[in-house]
């Protein structure tokens, strides 16, 4: 009993001592805006401009083979006509049931011939994803 109201105690001291710390003095705001650090003003001798140049200056420009591989993957995402019309999204296989029906009398006194009916296996069409389905159907 005496242990669970000192144990009780200790935690209510620290709760409130963890409530009583501003927060300013827990995360001082510093001198610079997010506006300031965005710009490489970051008050080390702004070492962040120094980095934006250096890599600038070790940048090259494509090559025409690279520009054209470059475009040609670009194009390769963009809708076109003839992608439009290729099935992206091939429709994965379900097979036909045949079914016949023998004939028989509906309701007890009605004759129905014999005939077949056709149904698909699954009862949605399923899809493959584009590259999964290499084959045509």
């Amino acid at each position: 009993m005496k242990i669970n109201t000192i144990l009780v105690v200790i935690a209510l001291t620290g709760l409130l001592a963890g409530c009583s710390t501003s927060k300013e003095e827990l995360l001082p705001a510093g001198e610079h805006n997010m506006l300031a650090l965005w710009n490489g003003e970051d008050g080390a001798g702004s070492v962040v401009r120094q980095r934006s140049i250096a890599r600038e200056t070790l940048r090259r420009s494509l090559q025409d083979d690279e520009s054209q591989a470059a475009m040609q993957r670009d194009l390769s995402y963009s809708r076109t006509q003839q992608s439009e019309i290729s099935q992206q999204f091939s429709r994965l296989p379900n097979p036909d049931m045949v079914m016949y029906l023998y004939p028989h009398l509906a309701q007890g006194n009605t004759p129905v011939p014999g005939y077949s009916t056709v149904f698909p296996f699954y009862s949605q069409t399923h899809y493959a994803l584009p590259g999964e389905r290499q084959e045509t159907l």
